[in-house]
């Protein structure tokens, strides 16, 4: 088999950190890219984006397969059938400790990302950009999320060094290179 044809390695790498926060009993959340190929509680979504705890003490019938990663959970209450295209997980962390992985994104959303690094660029640049870019395409990075402290308007601040909010903050991506 050649690299063209091997199959992801997200779905593998999202069983592996599920596993491994349950393991050490941490509480494992995705970040998910809403589209419409996403089945999630549309009321919950924000800026295109959720947040899901695919804990098992959270979800029933948790199954975390190649294309989707489907469960049951309770939102306001109500139960709710989530299926997440596996392509759409941005990343997996958990909780407590921040600790995971972010994905780069796949299919269309890369190629429109190097295409307009190339239109920007000199020929002689381009070719490198291209090349980085194919390279970039099977490369995951390993993340450490931070939490960040958001003042009492809800903005998020300057630059300076951040510190954990209270219990139950929400963390966010620091890219890790």
């Amino acid at each position: 088999m050649t690299a063209p044809e091997t199959t992801s390695t997200r779905p593998y790498l999202l069983r592996a950190l599920f596993e491994w926060c349950n393991d050490n009993g941490l509480t494992p959340h995705i970040a998910v890219r809403v589209d419409r190929t996403t089945q999630v509680p549309m009321e919950f979504v924000r800026d295109g984006q959720i947040v899901l705890n695919i804990s098992y003490d959270a979800t029933s019938g948790m199954l975390i397969g190649n294309e989707y990663v489907e469960f049951k959970a309770r939102f306001g209450g109500k139960p709710r059938d989530i299926m997440v295209p596996v392509a759409n997980v941005m990343a997996i962390y958990a909780r407590e400790t921040g600790q995971g992985m972010a994905f780069q994104p796949e299919g269309d959303e890369l190629e429109d990302d190097a295409d307009a690094e190339v239109t920007n660029a000199s020929e002689q640049d381009a070719e490198q950009i291209t090349e980085a870019a194919e390279e970039h395409t099977a490369d995951e990075r390993v993340v450490q999320l931070v939490p960040v402290k958001v003042d009492a308007d809800g903005a998020d601040g300057d630059n300076t060094p951040r510190t954990p909010p209270p219990a139950g903050g929400r963390p966010t991506l620091t890219r890790v290179k």
